[in-house]
């Protein structure tokens, strides 16, 4: 099946980060400390901006907040982290940008959810506020709909009209249908406050995958601004990154999206670069982007008995993405290398030798030598106790001696 192309939107700037216009799918993750604590926030924005993330957003919910962000801004500028921030702003966000300039002028984006900025007459009050703020210092804005927390007027509206109809349409129809009205009428709130539509970028996100399928099939079909996805709440562990990849590999394979985060539960204890690095994975899998060097190894059987193929399957790929930040300043396209590492003799060399490099492993009762391939032919024949530090080192020669300064 072959990719449709990426549907044409408007391009946004989010600080040195162009969204949409054609550019490149933008990841994204947000952190999960308390925005107060500036010495955590900065830490995880950098692990997050290392690990690949292009945007971070972090939680402006309160005075603490706000007040640490011009200093976060300032920590990982010193540290020579330029990762623009979004701030992710509820309930209080009119107030917040009002009251501290120095926190929007920090931020590269405000994130803005229509189903949390006020009630009744308040909340075309307070969005305009916050739009007019973003228009002030020339800030583009995510105009984001989340399922969870959707605008009720919104809601109440079409189920009104609904009720009128002769023949009305389910509840879940109503829902998608309130969703994209509420993110295309905020936005056209949003341009009539002065934004520009080169500033804005529009979500729609929901937890269910096929829901939200088909609400950004539709909101595509309806309008040309910038369009972020991910599932709202994704979910823990395989569940949280199966039902991503689902979803946006669907999406983004019919030339949907601009930008993509993955929204994991983290496990506890767990880094929160997960995110970023399932978000890479899928694109480059996809064949939309390349961000490391991809490693092949084949799943075991009975001729692998043995669990060292799978050690330095890990080992290596730890390696590479560990690397690339180096790497990526001094080989041009080793991100998109192929290391395969198999485990017996049935597709060990073919799979070897169509990968950049590769290294087939002896199985159960199979000769104990491992022959290494490089651009399809066999170069070398390891043995012994070091194979795994020798093909190591032939992978770094590799790549020094294959990819231009």
């Amino acid at each position: 099946m072959s990719i449709s192309p990426r549907k044409l939107t408007e391009a946004v700037l989010v600080g040195n980060v162009k969204v949409g216009g054609g550019a490149p799918i933008v990841v994204q993750s947000m952190t999960n400390t308390d925005t107060a604590n500036i010495e955590a926030t900065v830490k995880q924005v950098m692990e997050l901006a290392t690990a690949g993330s292009e945007l971070v957003r972090i939680t402006v919910n309160n005075e603490a907040a706000a007040q640490a962000v011009p200093e976060i801004r300032r920590q990982l500028d010193a540290n020579g982290f330029s990762v623009p921030l979004v701030g992710d702003f509820h309930f209080n966000g009119h107030k917040l940008l009002e009251m501290y300039p120095e926190c929007a002028k920090a931020l590269g984006k405000f994130r803005i959810n229509p189903g949390n900025v006020g009630k009744g007459a308040k909340r075309d009050t307070q969005f305009q506020q916050m739009i007019e703020c973003a228009v002030k210092y020339d800030k583009p804005v995510r105009i984001g709909v989340n399922g969870g927390s959707l605008d009720q007027a919104v809601l109440t509206r079409l189920l009104d009209e609904n009720r009128a109809k002769a023949e009305p349409l389910e509840l879940a129809a109503i829902t998608r249908e309130a969703i994209i009205i509420s993110a295309l009428e905020s936005a056209a709130a949003a341009e009539s406050y002065g934004l520009a539509r080169s500033k804005i970028i529009l979500s729609c996100k929901i937890s269910n995958v096929q829901e939200l399928i088909s609400i950004y099939q539709d909101i595509s079909s309806r309008c040309d601004y910038t369009l972020h996805l991910g599932l709202t709440e994704a979910g823990i562990g395989s569940k949280g990154i199966v039902a991503s990849s689902a979803a946006l590999s669907v999406l983004m394979q019919q030339g949907i999206g601009d930008t993509i985060r993955i929204s994991l539960t983290p496990e506890p204890g767990a880094a929160r670069t997960k995110e970023v690095v399932v978000a890479q994975e899928i694109l480059q899998t996809m064949g939309f982007r390349a961000f490391t060097p991809m490693v092949i190894a084949c799943p075991g059987c009975g001729r692998t008995t043995s669990d060292y193929f799978q050690k330095l399957a890990m080992d290596i790929q730890s390696y590479l993405r560990e690397q690339m930040p180096t790497w990526r300043e001094q080989y041009k396209g080793v991100e998109e290398m192929e290391v395969a590492v198999m485990g017996c003799v049935v597709n060990g060399p073919g799979e070897s030798k169509n990968a950049n490099i590769g290294i087939s492993l002896p199985g159960t009762g199979e000769t104990p030598v491992a022959p290494v391939y490089e651009d399809g032919e066999k170069t070398v024949t390891l043995k012994g106790d070091r194979i795994a530090e020798e093909f190591q080192v032939i992978v770094e020669n590799y790549i020094k001696r294959t990819y231009s300064a």
